[in-house]
């Protein structure tokens, strides 16, 4: 058994765990979603995309306890490029999992998938992940007005990227 942080694909097994995560009202508001998934839909959706390319799913894990879901959507192979998303149970936040997971996917996507950017769409009011994203690299790119409607009302959603090369001169510089 490890202490270490690490990512390791989605399994079946993992569902229950995706699954309260998917259902909880504070996590939810920041996918833009409601907090409503049943665990039938939930393993349809994993059998129908497990073997799907474009899409990667990991837990994050501690010891072998379920931290969080790191994901790589909508990955295009032509234009090498993937969407990045985080969700971290709410009872792990605040110990900088979310950073060092950030950073995981980032040299994942960067390293073995080859990609040239990773982008990801945040709330404009979740200023704590924001910070986290600025912090491991990530800029700004755009701001979309009126993009999401949560809890009555309409948010922003600002567009953040980090780019292959960037990620790469960083590494160099960390070193």
């Amino acid at each position: 058994m490890t202490d270490k942080l690490g990512l390791r694909a989605l399994e079946k097994e993992d569902l229950d765990f995706i699954h309260r995560l998917n259902n909880n009202p504070d996590i939810m508001s920041f996918w833009f979603e409601e907090p409503y998934q049943t665990k039938v839909e939930l393993e349809d959706n994993y059998m129908k995309n497990k073997d799907n390319k474009h899409v990667r799913l990991f837990i994050l894990e501690k010891s072998n306890e379920q931290l969080g879901l790191v994901a790589l959507f909508s990955i295009d192979y032509i234009h090498r490029k993937a969407e990045f998303a985080i969700m971290i149970d709410p009872i792990h936040q605040g110990f900088g999992y979310s950073s060092k997971a950030t950073k995981l996917a980032m040299a994942y996507a960067f390293n073995t998938l080859n990609l040239n950017k990773l982008y990801l769409i945040v709330d404009e009011t979740n200023i704590k992940a924001i910070h986290v994203y600025e912090k491991v690299g990530f800029t700004k790119e755009a701001v979309l007005k009126n993009e999401f409607f949560v809890n009555g009302s309409y948010h922003n959603s600002v567009i953040m990227s980090m780019f292959q090369d960037e990620y790469l001169n960083k590494m160099i510089t960390e070193q």
